[in-house]
């Protein structure tokens, strides 16, 4: 029996970067809050100290800062012929755990989705026709446009300090910026890092071929940075530690520095690490939260009630929690209908690696995790996708994230996987290969899902996640042509070899990919396909919001923490100025 404890106004699941941002902005209306994060603690010290925090091996390759499989998993399958089976440790996506969630571990790349990766389905029907779309697949406007989300995109930038140039300023195009990306108001509040030689030789080759490139938007602090809540950045350094590891200088955004200090320091904000909630109670009617059950750290479990509930976990804990807890109609591949753990969608990557010739030195062991050129070229709607056959589109780019020894030994195709001759070419090659890489977006389809396993459970009795997805011929198109896209620029910047990296035969969940998984709980103003309305809110149950990438009905080939920040502060806003005035459906 769970201990019944004193009620909160407002409880919020998760401590990661949308969690942060509703505790942040909710407290200000002086209701208490309560936020639960299954992990531990954390700050910059003393968990992140070099060179401590430099051992690739505990981070980058043992996952210390990330979810313990042998505790939270899910079940895969490609598709609902097989027998869904759990993942015992983890491999193509890496959620994070403790305080802060991936926003420790993340490289740092703030994207604004472009306005097509908002209402792909009106401006895909507008350009092409329903022609274009294929049968099986779930294309759907989120009912939110680029411009109404804008200013709160610009909110998040400031909040992490971004480092960038702005390409569409007020609908002026600036050239060394991103031509493409919707009209923003104000440019990055920091510079753009500094490019590296491989980022240079991209620049003139791309530019050379026509396309247009420009500096990835950055939460890797281009100099000293004080943010609007007057919390302190230091400045990148350059040391190709970002990615899996926490920044030992605050010049990556982590929201354990920039948001959890300001939350301890409020009177009605409370804190509990340890805290694994479990399911979210309704009243009998199914109508409404009451409270949520979780387990602290020595398993015993509370029931915490509270006025509001706002589900902040990662994209698949969301969507979970959801089907665990009745709330919304699980989805039916079979009949189409219901709508939690719909839209489940993930991102395709295909490529080329670049050896350059032997006198050619990239230093390539110098890094940040956002320190990219890129193309958006062959993004959104910028292209024609019915000439090339496919809708949606890739991020081009060329990383410079920091050769370390462990993660970082480019080869060419055909070396021995290990002895003499792999050691050899692996020493000729460090400091000359570069890699230009396609991260395409995957769009939503009918048998991509998620929902409850019934076979196996966790340690809590729970039914597992089930995840069914698999690559469809549209993403492996748009992974092929833009494969080849890549080619032909590895060849442009004087490759002495181009190796090309085509699109993947199937999905398989056993290498690392992307930790950009999204869908499951999509946003949408039909409750018939949506399972939140616009303002993250749950269509059955008033008081419960779900936040995060959870909510994106398809994906884009950006990194989505931009869009999750913006889309906290929209959530937000609506909860404090509206809901809390007058407690209901917002429409």
């Amino acid at each position: 029996m769970a201990t019944r404890l004193k009620p909160v106004d407002i409880v919020i699941v998760g401590l990661g970067w949308t969690g942060g941002i509703f505790a942040k902005e909710l407290s200000d209306s002086g209701l208490s809050v309560l936020v639960l994060e299954r992990g531990n603690p954390r700050d910059t010290f003393p968990d992140f100290l070099a060179p401590n925090i430099h051992d690739e091996i505990r981070y980058a390759q043992r996952h210390e800062l990330m979810q313990d499989a042998s505790r939270d998993t899910l079940s895969f399958r490609n598709n609902a012929s097989q027998t869904a089976l759990p993942m015992r440790q983890l491999g193509s996506f890496l959620p994070g755990d403790g305080v802060g969630g991936a926003g420790v571990h993340w490289n740092g790349q703030t994207w604004r989705w472009l306005p097509w990766d908002h209402e792909p389905l009106t401006r895909t029907l507008a350009r092409y026709g329903k022609k274009a779309i294929p049968a099986e697949m779930n294309l759907q406007d989120w009912g939110i446009s680029y411009d109404e989300l804008e200013p709160f995109y610009d909110k998040f930038e400031r909040l992490c300090g971004i480092s960038g140039k702005a390409g569409n300023l007020r609908g002026v195009k600036i050239k060394g910026g991103n031509i493409f990306e919707g009209t923003r108001q104000n440019d990055y509040p920091n510079p753009p890092l500094t490019q590296s030689y491989a980022g240079e030789l991209f620049e003139k080759a791309t530019e050379g071929l026509g396309y247009h490139a420009f500096p990835c938007p950055s939460a890797n602090a281009s100099q000293p940075y004080t943010n609007p809540d007057e919390v302190a950045f230091g400045q990148c350094n350059y040391c190709g530690f970002c990615e899996r590891f926490g920044c030992w200088s605050n010049a990556k955004a982590s929201p354990h520095f920039t948001l959890v200090p300001l939350l301890a320091a409020k009177p009605n904000v409370e804190i509990r690490t340890g805290a694994r909630v479990l399911k979210v109670n309704l009243d009998e009617a199914g109508k409404r939260a009451k409270s949520v059950t979780y387990a602290n750290a020595r398993g015993v479990t509370f029931e915490q009630p509270a006025e509001l509930v706002i589900l902040a976990a990662y994209t698949l804990g969301n969507t979970h929690l959801m089907l665990l807890s009745g709330i919304g109609r699980p989805y039916d591949p079979q009949s189409g209908e219901g709508v939690v753990g719909r839209n489940y969608t993930y991102q395709i990557n295909s490529g080329a690696t670049v050896f350059l010739k032997k006198d050619t030195w990239l230093n390539p062991f110098m890094g940040a995790g956002a320190l990219q050129m890129v193309i958006d070229d062959f993004n959104g709607d910028n292209f024609d996708h019915l000439r090339e056959g496919f809708i949606g589109g890739g991020n081009i780019y060329c990383p410079s994230y920091g050769g370390r020894p462990f993660g970082f030994r480019p080869v060419p195709a055909g070396t021995p996987r290990w002895g003499t001759k792999w050691k050899r070419e692996v020493v000729d090659h460090y400091h000359r290969t570069l890699f230009v890489n396609n991260q395409g977006s995957v769009m939503a389809y009918r048998h991509n899902y998620l929902d409850l396993d019934p076979n196996y459970r966790d340690p809590f009795g729970r039914p597992l996640l089930r995840m069914t997805f698999d690559f469809h011929p549209n993403e492996k198109r748009q992974a092929d042509v833009l494969a080849d896209v890549c080619v032909g620029i590895g060849r442009a910047i004087g490759a002495e070899r181009v190796d090309r990296v085509g699109a993947p035969e199937k999905y398989s969940i056993t290498p690392y990919q992307t930790t950009h998984n999204a869908g499951g709980a999509v946003l949408g103003t039909d409750p018939n396909t949506s399972a939140v309305n616009r303002y993250l809110q749950s269509w059955d149950v008033s008081n419960v919001f779900v936040a995060g990438a959870s909510a994106f009905p398809q994906n884009s080939s950006k990194n989505p923490t931009g869009p999750v920040g913006a889309l906290a502060f929209w959530a937000a806003d609506a909860i404090k100025n509206r809901y809390l005035k007058n407690p209901g459906l917002l429409t």
